[in-house]
């Protein structure tokens, strides 16, 4: 499996952030980390193994990211305002400098999807909504898509405008909402064993119903709980099932 290691200084952040890219050939997948994690989680729990043999067959070519969600909303130390700053720097830095990078890599403009697990599900799916014209679909694995869940009480613009949960249901603009019509690649998913929250994915997807957005959702069982061998069974077998052989039909 083809894996380069890369990194820049990010000016939306003002800070090194690393990256790290899997496969030579395929549809992008942006992987966004859980927690506070880095850009190598992925790697160390075993997520990038269970789709080694998509990547080397060109299937798929991932892309994984550094989260900044510990200078933002999982630190307890800094101002609240000052998280939802940063949490909008890091917005930037997906938007104008990610974004280029994958159709650098990927020789020019590719179906993109986001993906990611717990925190890392709610930003793959934050951006996608936001910006529909940037990316193709995601991958949402046992997420919570309600930025309040994590705001701990602060409330601002940026809160609202971060938060799908919110913003979603007051999206008027036609434009947005045709292009988020026409995707077919939104996908959420969830278990239902422990410290699982099934109803945040079945939110989600009432969510989208009433404003006529198509996607897909499963609730797994409860032998399913909100831990790695979920996810290195749901991913695979995901990416197989509703994305890869959808678009080789």
């Amino acid at each position: 499996m083809e894996r380069i290691l890369d990194s820049w200084y990010s000016p939306s952040l003002g800070r090194e952030m690393e990256i790290v890219v899997y496969g030579h050939y395929g549809p992008a997948l942006l992987m966004f980390p859980s927690a506070a994690a880095d850009y190598l989680e992925y790697e160390r729990f075993y997520l990038i193994d269970s789709i080694e043999h998509l990547i080397d067959a060109g299937k798929i070519k991932v892309f994984s990211i550094n989260s900044i969600n510990s200078e933002s909303w999982l630190n307890h130390e800094m101002a609240p305002r000052q998280k939802a700053i940063r949490h909008q720097q890091y917005n930037r830095y997906i938007e104008d400098e990610v974004v280029p990078y994958i159709n650098n890599a990927t020789g020019g403009k590719t179906l993109t999807l986001t993906a990611g697990v717990s925190l890392g599900a709610f930003h793959a799916a934050n951006v996608l909504f936001r910006r529909p014209d940037l990316f193709d679909g995601v991958i949402g694995m046992s997420g919570i898509y309600d930025l309040k869940k994590y705001s701990s009480g602060y409330w601002d613009e940026d809160v609202y405008f971060n938060s799908p949960m919110d913003y979603l249901p007051n999206l008027t603009d036609e434009g947005i909402l045709e292009m988020l019509r026409s995707k077919e690649h939104i996908h959420f998913l969830s278990g239902s064993g422990p410290y699982e929250d099934p109803s945040a994915t079945q939110a989600i997807s009432d969510l989208l119903q009433m404003k006529q957005i198509p996607h897909n959702i499963e609730i797994w069982s409860s032998e399913w709980s909100h831990d790695w061998p979920t996810w290195r069974e749901m991913l695979p077998n995901y990416l197989e099932r509703k994305v890869i052989e959808q678009e080789t039909a």
